[in-house]
């Protein structure tokens, strides 16, 4: 009765008001009646009245308040109304007690954490008990009533970011770590957790306990997940998930309510959701009154269900009203769609659509007893009254995939199974691949593959492979070559000799001097290039027949363009000797047979001795083509050629696509090929990214805890001396030396030493080498 009076007394209206300051936390205290704010600049306590927020008290006293008002976390004592307990970000525990006639209200100061605070929490029945967690991964239990720590726990794991008692086991607390883990603790045994499992695949951000059913326990974290755990069991098991849309910060347990909780985000979403844990897809309501990141919620009463106390980024402090939230399911469709993994096709929408005639296209569906459909299975319970969440009704519809048809997924398998994505060259890869993909029937993959061998691949020699592979197509005729000098030298002598030439008599002279396959001065095999090729000035030199200056002949620019590449009409298969004709520009013999010499100043030579452009464009040139295939490739689904090519292409690619849409595409294909059962290739996918998120993924519950061989206690990770007994932890039973590198054991006897000397001990015994006697045996 005294309950129910406590909560009939609260009321209000959704409301709020601005901060000084942006806020990381909020608490409420015992009655309902007072808000405290705290965060970087800001530690205020605000009155929660019938009209609005009044001002009570500012915390924040001095001319230059310290790093100890910068609060992470702030913590109103359930038990004892004037206490507060503040996390600072200079890695203090400070607790405040209002009761005190002072302006300064601060209590006692603990600094025994090295880093930023991240929680405090107080036990919920215990008034002089405190527990922390903090950056340098290690959580401490104070006692009020002292002036330092009772005890320390390690988890031997990063930074931890929730702390949380039992709301129902006095001696138990829960903590959630930055690579995954959540463990439970005893307060009597800080040697060691009690359990320890991975919930998420990231960090875990926050947890709660539920106020009524002892084992449950929420979590969230950067997965975007919530999940709910029951720890009543010998093995902890997850019976409920949440899926949302950003990373999870807050979760609180809706009071009154067995299966709603609240959640905010660390970024992107500015909401504050409700869910129904049973229907995890869609919220059961939603706030939406901020316009910045929520950083702090908390029910105002642990036993009304109806009044939610919000602080954000945005500097506004909100009571909201369950009855002024908005029903996402009243704005939604109750229609879906999924595919299954062999191409099956399930359709779920109102019946009253689904109740037309069947058309041609639907002679694939799957019949059922009954009809050509059937409802799911969650439709058939009677309607609860006490239910709030809406009851909707769909018809579902199956489409099976024909046997053998392109629908079918086993090209995916081959190919995953198929596809090198590392270990061999550029080019190998890309041929590999393209042939797999040839072989599987997937010609535009293939297709791929090889322009992207093209595109990015180095060629040995680029000069002489592309004078070859120009000298085949016939476009760019090659003759010999010479040095500048001598050229200019041997043509002025012949311009004299030929200068009273007529024009008419050039073929002659031509055919006569096809002896001519080698001019002297020549060294090797040179480039000339003829055509309507796109030169730089400083590179194109012309010669002039009637210079006849002993000084170095100038060099000029013809003034007529080159003649097109489609006048060519015939190509001979050799080079021919250079020739001249009077009041012209000099002319291969090749040339001079090949088009139309009229008029002649519309013919020019070039004469190089090394090529002048690279005929290769650059690789960077290709980029945005390659980006937006790729981009093609994941919109039409085929996440697993988005993948590969960004991971073979590697750095030429990857500064090119945010990280973001990387690593949405990596999670797509890791799922598909989990849901294939294909580990391997997974695991391979993961190493081989270069996507922080995605890199984690197969470090999650990976970390070793080493207990020393001779005291039983966990080490430190700090060496291998144990702190403790000052004993070498890992000694190897054959060498008797110090095991640094890969260590192996018998699980029977706990004896073991290095690899290599274990493996030579067995060849002669199968006895233990540290002479113990087992029978060791080694998998």
């Amino acid at each position: 009765m005294e309950k129910m009076n406590r909560v009939n007394a609260i009321s209000g209206r959704t409301m709020f008001c601005h901060l000084d300051a942006p806020a990381n936390a909020i608490s409420v205290c015992r009655d309902a009646t007072q808000v405290v704010v705290a965060g970087r600049n800001i530690f205020k306590i605000y009155g929660l009245e019938e009209d609005g927020f009044v001002e009570r008290l500012n915390l924040r006293v001095g001319r230059k308040p310290s790093l100890n008002f910068s609060c992470a976390d702030v913590m109103w004592h359930q038990m004892e109304e004037n206490l507060l307990a503040t996390a600072a970000t200079n890695g203090a525990v400070v607790t405040w007690n209002l009761a005190r006639p002072c302006r300064n209200k601060q209590e006692q100061l603990f600094t025994e954490h090295k880093r930023t605070v991240n929680k405090v929490c107080f036990h919920p029945t215990e008034v002089n008990m405190l527990l922390s967690g903090s950056q340098d991964g290690f959580m401490k239990c104070f006692d009020l009533r002292k002036k330092e720590s009772v005890s320390t726990f390690s988890g031997q794991s990063e930074s931890v970011r929730d702390v949380q008692f039992s709301m129902k086991d006095y001696f138990t607390f829960a903590a959630s770590f930055e690579n995954g883990n959540v463990q439970l603790w005893d307060i009597r045994r800080p040697d060691r957790y009690e359990r320890m499992f991975t919930a998420h695949t990231g960090p875990v951000f926050c947890c709660d306990w539920h106020p009524e059913d002892r084992g449950w326990l929420a979590t969230g974290g950067r997965d975007k997940m919530v999940k709910v755990w029951d720890m009543s069991t010998n093995r902890v098991k997850e019976i409920y998930c949440v899926q949302t849309i950003a990373s999870v910060a807050r979760v609180k347990w809706r009071p009154e309510r067995r299966f709603h909780l609240a959640t905010c985000s660390m970024m992107v979403d500015h909401n504050i959701y409700v869910w129904d844990v049973r229907r995890p897809f869609i919220p059961f309501a939603t706030f939406e009154e901020h316009k910045d990141v929520t950083t702090g919620i908390v029910w105002r009463h642990q036993h009304d269900p109806y009044f939610l106390l919000s602080g954000s980024k945005d500097s506004t402090l909100y009571q909201h009203m369950f009855k002024d939230a908005s029903r996402p399911v009243d704005r939604a469709n109750p229609e879906g769609l999924c595919f299954g993994l062999f191409g099956d096709l399930a359709f779920a929408a109102k019946e009253s659509l689904m109740t037309a005639p069947p058309s041609v296209g639907e002679v694939g569906r799957k019949t059922y007893p009954g009809g050509d459909r059937r409802y799911p299975i969650f439709f058939f319970k009677k309607p609860d009254v006490t239910e709030q969440f809406a009851q909707v009704s769909s018809a579902l519809s199956v489409f099976e995939s024909e046997v053998g048809s392109s629908v079918g997924m086993d090209w995916f398998i081959n190919t995953a199974q198929s596809y090198l994505l590392s270990g061999k060259p550029f080019a190998e890869l890309c041929e590999h691949n393209a042939q797999v993909a040839k072989r599987l029937n997937r010609l535009q993959e293939s297709t791929t593959w090889t322009m992207l061998r093209i595109m990015f691949s180095e060629p040995a020699n680029p000069s002489l492979s592309t004078n070859h592979n120009l000298n085949k197509s016939g476009n760019l005729p090659l003759v010999n070559s010479f040095s500048m000098k001598e050229m200019s030298a041997a043509l002025n002598e012949r311009n004299k000799e030929n200068r009273q030439d007529n024009i008419h008599s050039l073929e002659t002279n031509l055919n006569n001097n096809d002896e001519n396959e080698e001019t002297e001065g020549s060294e090797g095999q040179g480039e000339y290039l003829f055509g309507d090729a796109e030169l730089d000035d400083d590179d194109l030199y012309s010669m002039e027949h009637d210079n006849q200056a002993a000084e170095e002949p100038e060099y000029l620019l013809p003034q007529e363009a080159f003649p097109l590449r489609h006048e060519i009409m015939d190509h001979p298969s050799a080079p021919e000797p250079v020739q001249e004709k009077p009041e012209s520009p000099h002319v291969s013999g090749s040339e001079a047979e090949s088009m139309c010499l009229t008029p002649m100043e519309s013919i020019s030579l070039i004469s190089v001795s090394q090529l002048l452009f690279s005929p290769h464009l650059p690789p960077k040139f290709f980029c945005p083509i390659v980006k937006e295939m790729l981009c093609y490739y994941a919109e039409q689904g085929d996440v697993q050629m988005a993948v590969s090519v960004l991971i073979v292409l590697g750095d030429r690619i990857r500064k090119e696509i945010d990280e973001l849409t990387q690593e949405h595409w990596y999670m797509s294909y890791i799922d598909l090929l989990q849901r294939f059962e294909l580990w391997n290739v997974s695991n391979e996918v993961i190493k081989l990214s270069t996507c922080g998120a995605i890199m984690c993924l197969n470090q999650t519950s990976t970390t070793l805890h080493i207990n020393c061989s001779n005291c039983k206690r966990p080490m430190s990770n700090k060496g291998w001396i144990c702190d403790r007994c000052h004993q070498c932890a890992s000694v190897c039973a054959v060498c008797h030396h110090v095991v640094k590198g890969l260590f192996v054991w018998c699980q029977g006897c706990s004896h073991g030493g290095h690899l290599e000397h274990v493996m030579e001990w067995l060849k002669q015994s199968k006895h233990c080498p540290a002479g113990c006697g087992h029978l060791c045996e080694y998998t």
